[in-house]
């Protein structure tokens, strides 16, 4: 192997104080218009955030019994999907049932969502995030609805607490393997399957472990949401199969 140069082996100190000297350099008002370009480049995921800071806050403020009413009043249970469906469907994507855990879920936002929806632009990711968040939510509630008409799970059931972001992660989650070079995107499927596949196994599975594996695989058959690279460099929403290349000129 070549002996590096005194210059070559300079480099990448240089380089290192270059870039501390850059960020010494960094006033407030660029930490500032930094923050407002990375959450402009997502808005949707954002303002999901920003209204779930809101219901995470009331939760945490209300007496516990107005609390659970809340919680209970957007539920995607057997009873109010009946009553309710619309209200629910929609409502129970804006509340956690533990306000405590709002941090986690800025970091997961930050991590899947974020990234998802400057990819695919927001409302091809609010159409999968929506997609995998009702489809697994019928899904599931359908599984209770069979378990209880067969006295394999408690009537209680059809009231309980079923709200939450999970599922729609759990769809972005499975379409970001599109996203994936090969071959690492089979490994990174195989672990997202196997992620929410191995609760589901579990002796003591719930309803909610149907409900991850099913918006999983929703969000993979979200292929036709994703962009196509076309031959000239750029890229469009398509259906095409994966791998497959589209000829045509670069969209927007």
């Amino acid at each position: 192997m070549a002996q590096q140069t005194p210059q070559a082996a300079r480099t990448v100190p240089t380089r290192v104080r270059v870039a501390a000297h850059r960020l010494r350099r960094v006033t407030p008002g660029d930490a500032w218009r930094i923050a407002l370009r990375w959450v402009r480049s997502s808005p949707g995921t954002h303002i999901w955030l920003g209204i779930l800071a809101v219901t995470s806050t009331v939760t945490a403020l209300a007496p516990p019994d107005a609390g659970s009413y809340l919680l209970h009043h957007f539920s995607t249970n057997l009873v109010e999907l009946h009553r309710h469906p619309i209200r629910v469907l929609i409502g129970s994507a804006f509340w956690i049932e533990t306000p405590s855990g709002f941090a986690f879920y800025v970091v997961l936002f930050e991590l899947v969502h974020a990234p998802a929806e400057r990819w695919l632009g927001t409302w091809r990711w609010l159409f999968t995030a929506v997609t995998a968040h009702i489809g697994a939510t019928l899904v599931s509630q359908k599984a209770v609805f069979f378990g209880i008409r067969e006295d394999l799970l408690p009537h209680s059931l059809a009231h309980a607490v079923d709200i939450g972001v999970s599922y729609g992660l759990a769809g972005i989650a499975g379409v970001l393997a599109y996203r994936v070079p090969r071959p690492w995107r089979w490994a990174y499927l195989a672990v997202v399957l196997a992620f929410f596949a191995r609760p589901l196994l579990a002796a003591h599975s719930t309803y909610t472990d149907l409900g991850h594996l099913t918006a999983a695989l929703i969000g993979l058959c979200c292929h036709a949401a994703t962009p196509v690279v076309t031959a000239g460099g750029g890229a469009r929403t398509g259906g095409a199969g994966p791998g497959r290349v589209r000829t045509g000129r670069k969209s927007g």
